[in-house]
């Protein structure tokens, strides 16, 4: 009975090793190269030495192979020593490799060639900038790592809510919040590592509310100077596939003009707007952006703008004029995502069309009349179900997509089943339907190009 499990570890031993022959892994190359400075190495050594050694070595090989050739045939002989040979090649190289990720990764249960083939895969990813904050860029991070390690996050930091909001107002800082699920969006570390950076204390004087990245980054912040440098600690600490880049180093604060004539201020003002917003912008004007960002921007093969709260976490990033410029400059193709659900008090009433001709409008208060997000990707009609009408009791209504009208006025419309096919509890976008979708979009203007 034994018998059986063996044979199957030693087929999946056999299958691994081969696996490690597959292109891609850019270690074929380097095991050739350490081949062939052994060989060079060896026949320098005979050289210094009066080629003696190479007559020694022709001589033992040929009286080893006589010998061999009179107890067996050549015809059995031949393929007896090959097949030795590979198989004992194969098992070093196994070996080798078992003890390496042995030594890395003691704990995980990844295969090295894997991992390797994973990563290899990854880096050839394209270049992807997400444009956003709040939960929506994070669940977009999230599904995007599956298929890129170049991805740089260019996060709003206009949040003046919550714990965010605390710690700027008694710690002077930028607000941390949407950097840090950002963070945790994109690590790859040990999941209990980024349970850590996202766990929210609930008790305790002074402590209840904070979350501990949140704490952690204000701490790095105070310690390196600046947020930026905090990030990229932050980043090396939870192994980030990519970078987080908030959208400017300076302490904006949000504003807004209402259809009913009044002007609030702050985020979570915004949030809760009693009329239609007309205009925003922020104070002071015109931040400036970060040279990471704008790098970013210059080399990036996709630029995704959403999803996430239009006038909170999106438009936000649009107030930094380098940011919109440096993005119309962009020939990468640039999608905008759009939510699932209007939000009460800053989207009542909204469509899809309705939401481009805020970004249109913002667009146009910095001077830009051309449009720069012409294509949009948006939710398939989501029909009747209890789950809506839950939302509906709410005040939220599912974002329409007039797909027919959006064509004729020159957008290129993408929709797609984005919140998943399997129920959940929650309207929210599914990160890896999100994440295919975009990819599928990608594809298909490369394909076009």
């Amino acid at each position: 009975m034994k018998e059986v499990p063996q044979r199957r570890d030693l087929i999946t031993r056999s299958l691994r090793a081969v696996r490690w022959l597959l292109p891609g892994l850019v270690v074929k190359r380097w095991m050739l190269t350490s081949g062939m400075g052994l060989l060079m190495a060896l026949v320098g050594a005979a050289i210094w030495a009066d080629l003696k050694p190479i007559y020694w070595s022709l001589e033992i090989l040929s009286w080893l192979l006589g010998a061999i050739t009179t107890v067996l045939p050549r015809s059995i002989t031949g393929p007896l020593v090959f097949i030795v040979g590979a198989g004992l090649l194969l098992w070093g190289q196994s070996r080798s490799f078992g003890s390496i990720q042995q030594a890395l990764a003691p704990d995980k249960d990844t295969v090295l060639v894997d991992a390797l083939r994973a990563k290899s895969k990854l880096n050839r990813g394209p270049n992807i900038v997400a444009i956003g904050g709040g939960t929506g860029l994070a669940t977009l991070l999230s599904g995007l790592k599956r298929h890129s390690s170049r991805i740089t996050a260019i996060v709003t930091v206009a949040d003046d809510g919550g714990s965010s909001g605390i710690l700027r107002r008694e710690l002077g800082v930028q607000p941390p919040g949407d950097i840090r699920n950002c963070l945790a969006a994109l690590s790859t570390e040990e999941p209990l590592l980024t349970r850590l950076f996202q766990y929210r204390f609930s008790a305790g004087s002074g402590l209840e509310g904070h979350s501990f990245g949140n704490l952690f980054l204000s701490a790095l912040t105070a310690i390196t100077g600046n947020l930026e440098t905090a990030i990229t600690a932050s980043s090396r600490v939870l192994a980030v596939q990519g970078q987080v880049v908030p959208a400017t180093n300076v302490d904006v604060r949000l504003w807004a003009e209402l259809e009913n004539g009044d002007r609030i201020e702050g985020e979570s003002a915004i949030g809760k707007a009693p009329s239609p917003i007309v205009r925003m912008g922020c104070l002071p004007e015109e931040p400036p952006a970060l040279p990471r960002a704008l790098e970013a921007i210059g080399n990036a093969d996709l630029i995704v703008l959403g999803p996430g709260s239009l006038y909170t976490s999106l438009l936000p990033n649009l107030l930094v004029p380098e940011l919109v410029e440096a993005i119309q400059r962009s020939n990468a193709p640039k999608l905008y995502i759009c939510n699932l659900m209007t939000q009460p008090g800053e989207t009542d009433g909204l469509d899809v069309e309705g939401h481009l001709r805020a970004i249109e409008a913002q667009l146009a208060s910095l001077g830009i009349s051309q449009r720069i997000f012409s294509s949009v990707l948006a939710q398939d009609d989501m029909g009747p179900s209890p789950l809506v009408d839950y939302y509906r009791a709410r005040g939220a209504e599912p974002v329409i997509c007039d797909r027919r009208a959006l064509k004729l006025q020159g957008y290129n419309v993408m929709q797609a089943p984005l919140q998943g096919r399997r129920p959940t509890a929650t309207l929210r976008h599914d990160p890896r339907s999100l994440s295919l979708a975009i990819m599928r979009f990608y594809r298909k203007f490369k394909k076009d190009i």
